[in-house]
């Protein structure tokens, strides 16, 4: 395989860079790692015959859950397959850098729904600079780092359900100060998972100042995306304005019935913020269920204390009769304030070899199956795989799905989770469902809009210098896909299989893709904010 010093040039192919503007045939060079020639009769030790091929830079997937996988798998077969050539990592709120040894050990827990427990694996790292240096060591696209305000509000107040002293607040500043300093290019929170979902608007808000002064910006999942989604959606913007925080809004989706064609309500107070100054962005997945840990449906007073607290409270019956009141009958904060439609709730990977049976079942499937409530059915799991269950929910609308990627502030996340014997098929093909599904099949967007959604606007919020584009001496991360066959082949029951039409994805100008194989290559690296803290472009 050609390294990065040895020239590849890419013949004849249709150049979509990234701006938007039409697609126009060029060669292209690359050397040392960078976009060397754009033109006829580019030259390289190595030439591709790209004709048919559209050369695009390589996707930046805006939300992305390989906090662990990418270091216990770093070939990352799952994002380079589909042409991701960046990851930003440490989204909603929950993942693991900066902690402590007790903080680590509970999101271990906490987190194996969505992440696994890798047996065997070295945590070798706690702060933000650590883990970075982590990555560094060798993964196969780049990865970004979003401070994750639950891990610390865990750090400084722990699991209560309050607001946070301004001992606590001050503590909670200097961590965010310092992740920032160390490499974050951000903060992401988590308002539907304990504990982060205890802060106030306010703690949010003297956060974001932190941020803001950091050159980041803030990317929250908000507190509802169901009943009141949209004062939850008006709340993050509240918090923009008031801190000064660039704004990028997560899985900026409008769920369950009680939204379904709701999106334009959602637009309009975006482009309302907007026109008033505001910096939005936001990013979405193609497809219309989501995917979290079974117990994040849990209303947050039955996870207050932490996941030894709530163990205990699922293991009373007086209380399981009143979160199962909460969950079915008003609808639990952790449900997004909607009762919940157990057929909708479906069983995607457990830890027990036991429970394996259960995996593709919807929680009212297996109750059938096993003679019990619903509600029985959920609780005996949760405390059967200590809370370490992940489920997909059927929550979706696809005109709001359409609807909201055709924005202009839009960009493209996978959302995706890789942990679990059948998790959701976004993590191996939201980039290529896009491209096949939503432009070639049913033309909600133009090609060269929707690669600018995916590439070039995604970078401007990343503050990248030189990436996101095909441009002269930018970073050669790059992708060619034949348009006419690009396609997500990751199915809800086979959503491990890797996409078509991709055949070549280079990362720092070594390719990972190659003609249609892995190359097994690990050129990826962290990029961290370059500021130390301050205003800044990222590299």
């Amino acid at each position: 395989m050609p390294g990065a010093t040895a020239g590849i040039v890419f013949r004849g192919a249709t150049v979509v860079d990234g701006t938007g503007a039409p697609g126009y045939r060029a060669d292209v060079s690359v050397r040392d790692g960078r976009i060397a020639e754009i033109g006829s009769g580019a030259g390289g030790k190595r030439v591709v015959d790209a004709g048919g091929l559209v050369l695009a830079p390589g996707f930046i997937d805006m939300h992305a859950h390989s906090d662990l996988q990418i270091l216990a798998r770093p070939d990352h077969l799952a994002k380079v397959s589909q042409g991701v050539t960046l990851e930003v990592l440490g989204q909603d709120g929950l993942s693991y850098a900066p902690v402590d040894d007790a903080t680590l050990d509970t999101l271990r827990g906490q987190l194996a729904g969505w992440n696994d427990d890798p047996a065997g694996f070295d945590w070798d790292w706690r702060g933000v600079a650590e883990y970075l240096d982590r990555l560094d060591r060798g993964i196969a696209c780049n990865a970004a780092y979003l401070l994750p305000q639950g891990t610390i509000r865990m750090l400084a107040v722990g699991w209560s359900a309050r607001p946070a002293t301004e001992s606590e607040l001050d503590t909670m500043r200097r961590l965010v100060a310092t992740g920032l300093a160390e490499g974050a290019l951000g903060m992401s929170s988590g308002l539907t998972y304990t504990p982060g979902m205890y802060a106030t608007t306010g703690e949010l808000v003297a956060l974001c100042e932190v941020v803001a002064a950091g050159g980041g910006y803030y990317s929250p999942h908000h507190r509802s995306y169901g009943a009141g989604a949209l004062a939850a959606y008006a709340e993050m913007v509240d918090v923009s304005r008031r801190s000064g925080c660039p704004l990028h809004l997560a899985h900026a989706t409008m769920n369950f019935p009680v939204n379904a064609g709701r999106a334009g309500e959602l637009l309009a107070l975006v482009d309302a913020a907007l026109d008033d100054g505001a910096d939005i962005t936001l990013d979405t997945y193609p497809y219309l269920a989501a995917a979290t840990y079974l117990s994040a449906l849990l209303p947050s007073w039955s996870m207050e204390g932490g996941p030894a607290r709530t163990l205990a409270r699922l293991s009373d019956a007086d209380t399981r009769e009143r979160i199962r009141a909460d969950l079915e009958e008003h609808g639990s904060d952790g449900c997004h304030g909607v009762p919940v439609d157990w057929a909708t709730i479906q069983v995607s990977g457990v830890r027990l070899a036991g429970n394996a049976h259960l995996v593709g079942l919807s929680v009212a499937q297996a109750a059938r199956q096993a003679g019990k409530q619903p509600a029985e059915l959920y609780f005996d799991l949760l405390v059967a795989e200590r809370l370490g269950t992940s489920c997909l929910m059927h929550v979706g609308d696809e005109d709001n799905v359409r609807t909201i990627m055709r924005h202009p502030a839009h960009t493209g996340g996978s959302d995706g989770l890789l942990a679990g014997a059948r998790p959701h098929p976004r993590a191996w093909g939201t980039f290529p469902r896009y491209l096949g599904h939503y432009v070639r099949e049913l033309g909600v967007l133009g090609l060269e809009e929707c690669v600018a959604h995916l590439t070039g606007r995604a970078a401007r919020r990343l503050r990248l210098a030189d990436r996101g584009l095909v441009r002269l001496g930018y970073a050669a991360d790059l992708v060619a896909f034949d348009p006419a066959t690009v396609a997500a082949e990751a199915t809800y029951d086979d959503p491990r299989r890797p996409a078509a039409g991709i055949p070549y994805v280079l990362v720092n100008g070594v390719p990972v893709i190659d003609d249609g194989r892995r190359t097994g290559a690990l050129p990826g690296h962290a990029i961290r904010n370059p500021s130390g803290g301050r205003h800044g472009s990222a590299r």
